[in-house]
């Protein structure tokens, strides 16, 4: 079976908790869980978010 992990992190996102998820998703797994998690940080954590300088006129 498959769970997307947009769907995992989402549930996460609204409040859900892991062990919300296995109870919905008895095949699902804690480790497939963290494993989401990880995934996710992978992609965000060479991201940097830099200010945007705006001059203004007065």
């Amino acid at each position: 079976r498959r769970l997307a992990v947009e769907h995992v992190l989402g549930m996460l996102a609204a409040g859900d908790t892991i062990e919300t998820l296995l109870e919905g998703y008895p095949w699902l797994e804690r480790e497939d869980v963290l494993a989401c998690l990880a995934y996710a940080y992978r992609l965000v954590a060479h991201e940097r978010v830099e200010p945007l300088l705006v001059e203004t006129q007065q």
